[in-house]
């Protein structure tokens, strides 16, 4: 038996399930979280630093710091705001939050 690789694209999947109508909506409901995710791990890069260093001098442990960035959609380690203090001040950035209107 000789090993035959499947091929996957993930983006082709992803457009395909996106016609799913419950499934874009899943989808769309999860924009914020990976939105924030974006952004934590943008300015993380931006600093050159590691979850570990980020995560030491926010006083917390690199795994603690790792479930945020890993779950943060998954609502079960979601970050308070003083987390994002930390973790913005650790990375040298100021933390803004807006609202935005939303456009029917």
């Amino acid at each position: 038996m000789s090993y035959k690789p499947v091929a996957y694209d993930p983006k082709k999947k992803l457009v395909k399930e996106l016609q799913d109508p419950s499934f874009k909506k899943a989808w769309d409901a999860l924009d914020d979280e990976f939105a924030a995710l974006d952004a934590l791990l943008f300015a993380r890069r931006q600093a050159g630093m590691t979850q570990e260093q980020v995560a030491a001098k926010m006083g917390v442990s690199q795994p603690s710091l790792a479930r945020v960035e890993a779950t943060l959609g998954s609502h079960r380690h979601s970050p308070s705001l003083e987390m994002l203090r930390k973790y913005a001040a650790a990375v040298n950035c100021k933390l803004e939050i807006k609202l935005v209107p939303q456009h029917s």
